[in-house]
């Protein structure tokens, strides 16, 4: 499958000056099926430019398309089809929902919405018939055209991509994890230097809860229009270290089945997703890297993995308390945020389900 090149699919960032939002920004303004068309942030933004509005915190500068771009209120009435939230979280909720009403398809990197029963809880490469719950959603919420699908923490996005083949392979029965977690996951100015710098803090306000639950019901099984959650138990540690960007997690896994750490390696590297199937833009190849070195993966060396959209394991050995265990990384504010988002719109577009107008349906050619 594949979309047609005769008209991009017009979108819009909610939230894009924010830290999230600039990487909704980067991974869309060149975008092979998405046109970048609305910027939008608060009332003290609206009107100005982006690169006014924006506090560009990414290496790069600012995208030269989007420069000069009003940035807009944000309200349902903008020009476009469909809108990537990066709002915050404590707003997140009723505005989404007041975009989803008046027909837009949001996708959200808020966790305002995560745990609703009708709202999918998406990664694309472990759990897209979850996207049956977009009927029901909108059965249950009376609309006919909008909806909300959104992308897991960051955290918990990682470590489900990396149990979700042993998971399928082996069936879990616990899972001990421990993050490192990354200053850019608090956004931005996010930890003061003096609280970060030579410091480890134990502690991230509801990081472990969801760590704890959203694996369960990404790893669960659709049953006439709700979820299952998946029967297993997580206990999560979590940590905010003084690393810019990048996830970095140690993981002790209880099996159903046995399994060597060879065996694990081998379901991990043999996984074929649908995303890598249907070639989406933004599906990294492979989607979990393995690395052989003894002190792999390592946060500043391998956070970039597949364009930061990779989960890159190593350390593989067998566990003295459970069956086995290892270490994971990944990027949190790539695969962890903005460019989870944007996949899970690619696979709605490669399956004809996203898109208000009529002609959404023809965007798609085999």
């Amino acid at each position: 499958m594949k979309v047609t090149k005769q008209r991009k699919i017009r979108v819009g960032v909610l939230g894009a000056t924010g830290t999230v939002g600039q990487r909704f920004v980067e991974a869309l303004v060149e975008h092979p099926w998405f046109d970048l068309a609305v910027l939008t942030a608060s009332s003290a933004s609206a009107g100005r430019s982006y690169g006014e509005a924006c506090r560009w915190q990414l290496s790069a500068d600012i995208p030269s398309p989007v420069v000069d771009a009003v940035v807009q209120p944000t309200e349902p009435d903008v020009d476009c089809e469909i809108v990537f939230s990066a709002l915050p979280g404590d707003r997140a909720g009723p505005v989404e929902e007041a975009f989803a009403a008046a027909g837009y398809g949001v996708f959200s990197n808020a966790s305002a919405h995560r745990q609703d029963p009708d709202v999918p809880l998406l990664i694309p490469e472990v759990n897209p018939d979850h996207l049956g719950l977009i009927r029901t959603q909108r059965a249950q919420r009376g609309w006919t055209r909008g909806f909300i699908a959104t992308n897991p923490n960051c955290s918990a996005a990682m470590l489900t991509m990396a149990l979700a083949p042993l998971h399928a392979v082996f069936g879990l029965k616990s899972v001990l994890v421990t993050t490192m977690q990354g200053l850019s996951g608090a956004g931005y100015p996010g930890v003061p230097s003096l609280d970060a710098l030579d410091n480890v803090i134990p502690f991230i306000g509801g990081e472990e809860e969801k760590l704890s639950s959203e694996p369960r019901k990404m790893l669960g099984q659709l049953n006439e229009g709700k979820i299952d959650l998946a029967d297993f138990l997580i206990s999560a540690h979590c940590n905010r270290v003084p690393a810019r960007e990048g996830h970095l997690e140690t993981v002790s896994v209880a099996l159903l089945r046995p399994a060597t750490p060879q065996q694990a390696i081998e379901a991990w590297q043999t996984w074929r997703p649908l995303p890598q199937e249907l070639g989406l833009p933004s599906a990294p190849h492979p989607p979990i890297v393995v690395r052989p070195e003894p002190d792999r993966p390592q946060t500043r060396v391998d956070r970039q993995a597949g364009r930061g959209m990779a989960v890159s394991v190593g350390r593989v050995r067998p566990c003295e308390v459970a069956d086995i265990k290892f270490v994971l990384l990944g990027h949190n504010t790539i695969r962890g945020a903005a460019g989870a988002s944007v996949l899970n719109a690619e696979l709605m577009v490669a399956q004809g389900l996203v898109g208000i107008s009529e002609s959404a349906s023809q965007r798609i050619s085999e």
